[in-house]
């Protein structure tokens, strides 16, 4: 709902996945660049746009590496689970490094570069990842909360 919500202009789905986020975005008129470290999610998501009429660009990239301009809206739904031993089942899509927010403080620490004057960075956070530091931190807002029993707070995170 977020991205329906507040995307606008040239907007960046960042770990696209399926590209669900940045379909929603084209769909209401956003340009659109989608952006995965999964050269597989990256296909996903240019075969779903397509099933969907949608266009945009299609980049393999770890975060920014290989992400050019600047954005108005950023949306990242960044790995949040701690590293487990190779081997032990871990999905690399959950993967967040040793302290669960090595993808997190990356795109934190880069994202002011990838941004035009105005813009809103749309960002999932877990409470695996101490949002609440994030809040505080970014002045941010908490625009979506969602509960699981199993898995405990989930939000999306508005900033500017």
């Amino acid at each position: 709902h977020a991205v329906e919500k507040y995307s606008f202009g040239k907007m960046l789905d960042l770990g696209t996945g399926t590209g669900i986020q940045g379909i929603i975005a084209a769909l209401k008129g956003c340009e659109v660049t989608f952006a995965d470290i999964n050269p597989n999610a990256v296909r996903c998501a240019r075969e779903n746009a397509k099933l969907n009429g949608v266009n945009g660009r299609f980049i393999v990239s770890d975060l920014f590496k290989n992400v050019k301009g600047r954005f108005n809206t950023i949306a990242i739904d960044p790995p949040f689970l701690r590293s487990r031993p190779i081997g032990s089942g871990t999905n690399p899509s959950f993967d967040g490094g040793i302290n669960g927010r090595e993808v997190v403080d990356g795109f934190l620490d880069n994202y002011k570069r990838h941004v035009m004057k105005e813009h809103t960075v749309l960002m999932v956070g877990s409470y695996l990842t101490h949002f609440e530091h994030d809040v505080k931190e970014l002045n941010a807002e908490i625009i979506e909360r969602a509960h699981y029993p199993l898995l405990g707070d989930y939000v999306v995170l508005k900033f500017l």
